[in-house]
């Protein structure tokens, strides 16, 4: 990042997209007008007017940091994101494929020549260069492989082996050690050789001759201890440290209760391999909060808003397909009570009331166990205390909101059996939504599948045959 790099804020950052946009506009028109001109030497003329556009547009992207370059790269459409992505500085384009959601990095990744792919992955350093692996050709990833030194290479093997929501797959190789019988002062000295201390250094970690991980010495103990005195004497011993192995999930929880900037990640024998800093915790968190959020839509992945439709279709089918499956069968259930609906018509006026408040309350219960279960604050074991809670809430609301429903049935249809009848069809409906919110989470928790995928798709579709069959079923028997 250049010293004159601009950091925007939210409203900056949309008028530099609206600048963007606007000059590749402006130089479509003009290449239009150029190009159907008649003049001498045109084709000089039509590339000095091409080049003149491009170089302005080509400054501005210059000063911008890499972050706000791969937002402005997914809001354009691709004719147009391949155009910028061309302008960018080719040393770069490492930084920038890293900022991009994995579906814009797949397009620029495709729109790009091997070597330079290559020299984009070399500018990264190894913890960075182990997250866009994944999404290289095999053959840079070779070419990458022979370029880096024998440590490096090792590194990398080492990272892109852990699964991506363990420790080992977010720790980075860049920290500072110490050995714990040097003053302060010699730490300083050390200190001063380097050109610049690795990103969110809080702390340097302390080590013993075989490197094994014995305290940690705060800079500010570094800094406010006589120089004169031992790292031994001032560093902490109450470290929290993590294995490679640990679930990502866990460090995660543990930066917000320790309010921790960085942390050593050490081996089984307790020798420091990597640390985890607090930025990439908060990207892990994103990511997986964003995933969820996909999920619970039923979309198998992040999508380019831009992509092709077929792209589009293979995304979504999925669960729209189970929908489909679930929105026939509601139909039949309807379908088998058509002769009541026909002769007391008000059961079709009020029946999506009672599925569509049945849908919300389920949502509601399932967002909230989703999010327990995330966070490692419910283990399949306290399905029945959850359950028994939830149908409790459903039992309080269902009588509460049914019977102002029944109340309002009652008064516009001057039925008081139509009445209850919405009352217990409400209140039957929410403690199904209930059973369904906590069950479905904590059911595919236990069989080791994502909690989030589809709970909203299902947790609909249940609560809407359900309620229609609960509604029209009572209506039937007591009714009619």
């Amino acid at each position: 990042m250049t010293d004159d790099t601009q950091l925007p804020d939210t409203d900056d950052l949309q008028d530099h997209l609206h600048e963007v946009e606007s000059l590749l506009a402006r130089h479509k028109l003009v290449e239009d007008l150029v190009h159907r001109q008649d003049m001498p030497r045109h084709d000089l003329v039509e590339e000095l007017v091409h080049k003149q556009n491009l170089n302005e547009l080509r400054h501005k992207l210059d000063k911008m940091h890499p972050a706000d370059v791969a937002y402005i790269l997914e809001a354009l459409p691709l004719e147009e994101r391949l155009l910028v992505w061309d302008l960018v500085k080719a040393e770069r384009d490492g930084e920038i494929l890293l900022e991009v959601s994995d579906a814009v990095r797949e397009t620029l990744i495709e729109s790009m020549e091997r070597h330079e792919l290559v020299a984009a992955a070399e500018s990264l350093d190894t913890d960075e260069l182990a997250d866009l692996v994944p999404d290289l050709p095999q053959e840079v990833v070779e070419d990458v492989f022979q370029a880096l030194p024998t440590e490096e290479r090792e590194q990398l093997r080492a990272a892109i082996s852990y699964p991506e929501d363990t420790v080992g797959a977010l720790m980075d190789f860049d920290m500072v050690t110490v050995r714990g019988d040097v003053t302060l002062e010699v730490v300083l000295r050390y200190l001063r050789r380097f050109e610049e201390l690795p990103d969110h250094t809080d702390k340097i970690f302390v080590v013993d001759r075989d490197e094994h991980l014995i305290g940690v010495l705060t800079l500010e103990a570094l800094l406010i201890n006589d120089p004169e005195m031992n790292v031994l004497d001032v560093m902490r011993k109450d470290i929290v440290r993590f294995h490679p192995e640990d679930e990502a999930e866990e460090a995660a929880q543990a930066f917000e209760r320790y309010d921790l900037v960085s942390a050593p990640v050490v081996d089984t024998l307790n020798r420091v391999v990597g640390r985890l800093t607090l930025v990439a915790v908060v990207d892990f968190i994103r990511e997986e909060s964003e995933a969820e959020q996909l999920a619970h839509a039923g979309l198998k992945e992040e999508e380019d808003i831009f992509a092709s439709v077929w792209d589009s279709v293979k995304n979504r089918w999925a669960w729209l397909a189970v929908n489909l499956v679930t929105a026939f069968i509601a139909s039949r259930v309807i379908g088998a009570f058509e002769g009541s609906i026909e002769k007391l018509v008000a059961l079709a006026a009020l029946m999506p009331i009672v599925a569509g408040i049945g849908g919300n309350s389920g949502n509601q219960t399932i967002t909230m166990i989703v999010r327990a279960i995330a966070m490692g604050q419910v283990k399949p074991d306290a399905t029945r205390r959850l359950l028994k809670k939830e149908l409790g809430v459903a039992l309080i609301n269902g009588l509460l909101w049914g019977g102002l429903l029944g109340f309002l049935a009652w008064w516009l249809y001057d039925s008081a059996s139509l009445g209850a009848v919405m009352t217990a069809a409400m209140t039957l409906n929410l403690l199904l939504a209930a059973f369904a919110g906590v069950g479905i989470p904590m059911l595919r928790q236990r069989l080791g599948a994502d909690p989030a995928i589809g709970g909203s798709v299902m947790i609909t579709a249940l609560t809407d045959s359900g309620g229609f069959f609960i509604f029209l079923g009572l209506a039937t028997l007591f009714l009619l």
